[in-house]
């Protein structure tokens, strides 16, 4: 246990998920968290979902999901969890969209994307849901922003995004989704937009001041924050290899630029394709891959008042390509890949007053 600020952080140890999987779709409903599809110990895309009652931790299987698929986008509307593209059995970006009624532990189908996509990026505001990028069946990345209107069971196009991507993140603040990064076929997309949703209308921000593959990113205090990855040789560096690192780059939405930070307050561990999270004004990285032979299990926390990194408890069960959902004073790691496709599924909690 790691104190901080009045504060302390532990991990909290839940029942291993009775399917192993990675790039599992996560969601948290009422209570329980539910994993649906990933990929198994075969590496084809599983049509298994599974839900964790958090409160008698037990597991309980649900109904099959019509589509298998890895990799796909969730989100919550009431008492439904709408499961938004990904990618089939055949490797192939789908169309499908498909919706769990909790209550009534089945599924059904809804309209389906206007166009197949994988790393769908979505967001929901107001029970309206914003699906931004992906890639297609032709790999190209794609532009289009659409928005689910649940009551009419129909996808509308809005404007498209001035950089197509596909597994960008996305952040809502205000009346604006910020759209951050992503990939480009293999290249990171350095992008940095921002889309008025009462407006309609986008607006680019300064990009990323390094090209960096699987960083992490995070939201808190008006701040967004980009960390670590793998970074890029530039384009006419041919003798510069892809090389992990501990960079710490922030915009600030109020100024509207970028800081690359100094080295003192880059990350302790380089690290990329990790877990980021913001817990209780810290913004915390967790485990990931670095320049050991295996995954790291390392965490660690800025502290956004104390300007600085500071260990936390490493994680039960090292782990990279995890799959993540914050649950108000919860940041789980679920799945991923430790030897192989994992079970664990661990919390790393904020507790007051310890």
């Amino acid at each position: 246990m790691a104190a901080g600020g009045g504060r302390a952080f532990a991990w909290q140890v839940f029942p291993p998920m009775p399917t192993c999987r990675v790039y599992g779709t996560v969601a948290h409903q009422d209570g329980h968290l539910l994993v649906l599809g990933g990929c198994g110990r075969t590496g084809l895309p599983l049509d298994t979902a599974e839900t964790l009652d958090m409160a008698s931790h037990t597991w309980l299987a649900l109904a099959p999901l019509p589509t298998a698929r890895a990799g796909a986008a969730a989100v919550v509307l009431g008492k439904q969890v709408l499961v938004v593209g990904g990618v089939d059995e055949a490797q192939s970006p789908v169309a499908a969209v498909e919706a769990f009624l909790v209550d009534e532990g089945r599924w059904e189908r809804r309209a389906t994307l206007p166009q197949a996509a994988m790393g769908v990026a979505t967001v929901e505001r107001d029970g309206m849901v914003y699906a931004l990028g992906g890639m297609g069946p032709d790999t190209a990345p794609q532009a289009q922003v659409r928005v689910y209107e649940p009551r009419r069971d129909c996808w509308l196009s809005l404007p498209s995004m001035p950089t197509p991507c596909y597994g960008a993140s996305t952040f809502l603040h205000g009346n604006k989704i910020y759209v951050l990064g992503g990939r480009q076929g293999k290249l990171p997309v350095t992008a940095f937009e921002a889309f008025d949703l009462e407006a309609r209308t986008w607006t680019r921000h300064p990009s990323l001041p390094s090209r960096r593959a699987f960083a992490g990113c995070a939201m808190a205090e008006g701040n967004v924050f980009s960390l670590g990855g793998l970074q890029q040789p530039g384009p006419h560096n041919f003798y510069s290899r892809p090389h992990f690192v501990n960079t710490v780059e922030m915009f600030d939405l109020e100024h509207g630029s970028w800081t690359k930070l100094p080295r003192s307050l880059r990350m302790r561990d380089k690290r990329a394709d990790f877990v980021v999270g913001s817990l209780g004004g810290h913004i915390v990285a967790i485990g990931g891959l670095g320049n050991q032979p295996c995954p790291l299990g390392s965490v660690e926390s800025f502290s956004l008042t104390r300007r600085r990194w500071e260990a936390l408890p490493a994680m039960p069960t090292a782990r990279c390509s995890c799959s993540s959902l914050q649950a108000g004073p919860r940041l789980f790691v679920i799945g991923g890949v430790a030897q192989g496709p994992s079970q664990a599924v661990e919390a790393l909690c904020l507790r007051d007053g310890v």
